[in-house]
């Protein structure tokens, strides 16, 4: 086995899952994370289709089910909290209700997928990869904060805003491509006795939730709102609540007690709505891994399974090439190129204003077949 000892750049869903797969396959990853630890929060996340045998194949299937959101329905109200519609068959972030889908907290599924695999992998929490330089056998790593070092391979998982990708490929501004809309998600009391439903109210192109979480002991926040770009730092949370204040002030329902509740949310996040497109996703020895080489964005509902989805393949392209990186980032990108296509498709269409049925979701879900591969056959 050839380049057993790979970085990954950050621990999100697709780097933990990545991380399990390459010590099962006996390489030696190591997980760098900006973060102290794994991050809270976030927002309710779908696994469908293909990405479901990859949770089957790490035997986390069961343990991701009983975690589940057990969503029940949801409703819209008007700005006076009167009820305007309900359904008991779909919601807003998990699809349909009757079927093999499975929607997880986005903390839950990390702290699974954490668990799963920290035996064999190396954590540098609390870090970040200041700069890339590669030759013919490997890359010489700096960090901000702990000494260089050097890897076979490094592989970004570091999101929409990948410093991997800006490090290797180039600025974000030639891959990130703006979809029209913005997305906010904040943990909150779950001050409106949410029992596993969603609550939201619409006002033009400003979209207002509220859905219970953990057994409803508590609830997240979400704020949705189309607009032109922006110009805002991604880090700059200060300023991104600023601009969700100002887009929201006039609307109404519960909207004055969820920014207020958000100056103090803890695990705040704001950002756009947009895709990575990318020509290639290897550069010599680096590698880029979801988000980071091929963010769907959230209108797709499918940023989770290719996460999953992709860490799988990658890793066991690597797994099955004995190390070769040429030929496992090559077999890579051809086994997830169109599967990516079809779910980014998906989001550009949600975004045009078309409808996307359950039946082209189901089909994007599919639109893979996984290999099996060493020592997993």
């Amino acid at each position: 086995m050839r380049n057993k000892s790979v970085l990954i750049s950050g621990a999100s869903v697709t780097g933990l899952a990545l991380a399990y797969w390459l010590q099962r396959a006996g390489f030696r990853p190591t997980v760098v994370e900006r973060a102290p630890g794994l991050r809270k929060g976030g927002q309710a996340l779908d696994i469908r289709g293909a990405a479901l045998d990859v949770v089957k194949r790490m035997e986390l299937l069961d343990e991701i089910r009983a975690a589940t959101t057990n969503m029940r329905g949801m409703s819209f109200v008007d700005g006076r909290g009167e009820e305007l519609s309900r359904t008991t068959e779909a919601t807003l972030t998990g699809g349909l209700i009757d079927n093999d889908d499975v929607e997880i907290m986005r903390d839950d599924l990390t702290t699974l997928l954490f668990e799963a695999g920290r035996t064999g992998t190396e954590y540098l929490f609390g870090d970040v990869i200041t700069s890339l330089t590669q030759d013919d056998t490997a890359v010489d790593v700096t960090f901000r904060d702990g000494p260089p070092r050097r890897f076979d391979l490094v592989i970004g998982s570091d999101g929409l805003h990948s410093g991997v990708r800006r490090l290797a490929f180039g600025p974000e501004r030639e891959f990130v491509h703006f979809l029209g809309s913005y997305l906010a998600v904040f943990s909150v009391e779950n001050f409106l006795g949410l029992d596993h439903w969603q609550m939201y109210h619409s006002a033009g192109d400003a979209l207002v939730g509220v859905y219970s979480a953990r057994q409803n002991t508590e609830a997240r926040a979400m704020l949705v709102f189309r607009s032109a770009e922006l110009d805002f730092n991604h880090r700059d949370h200060d300023r991104q609540k600023n601009i969700l204040a100002e887009r929201f002030a006039d609307i109404g329902w519960e909207t004055p007690r969820l920014l207020a509740r958000m100056r103090e949310a803890p695990d705040f996040y704001f950002d756009s709505m947009s895709q990575a497109r990318l020509g290639r996703w290897s550069n010599g020895r680096v590698a880029l891994v979801g988000d980071a080489g091929y963010c769907a964005s959230p209108q797709s509902g499918q940023g989770t399974s290719l996460a999953l989805v992709g860490a799988y393949v990658l890793a066991g392209e690597l797994a099955n090439s004995r190390g070769d990186h040429r030929a496992a980032f090559t077999h890579y990108e051809r086994a997830m190129r169109a599967y990516v296509r079809k779910n980014q498709q998906l989001a550009q269409n949600r975004a045009d204003g078309r409808t996307v049925p359950p039946s082209t979701l189901a089909e994007a879900a599919d639109a893979i077949s996984l290999p099996d591969y060493p020592p997993h056959n």
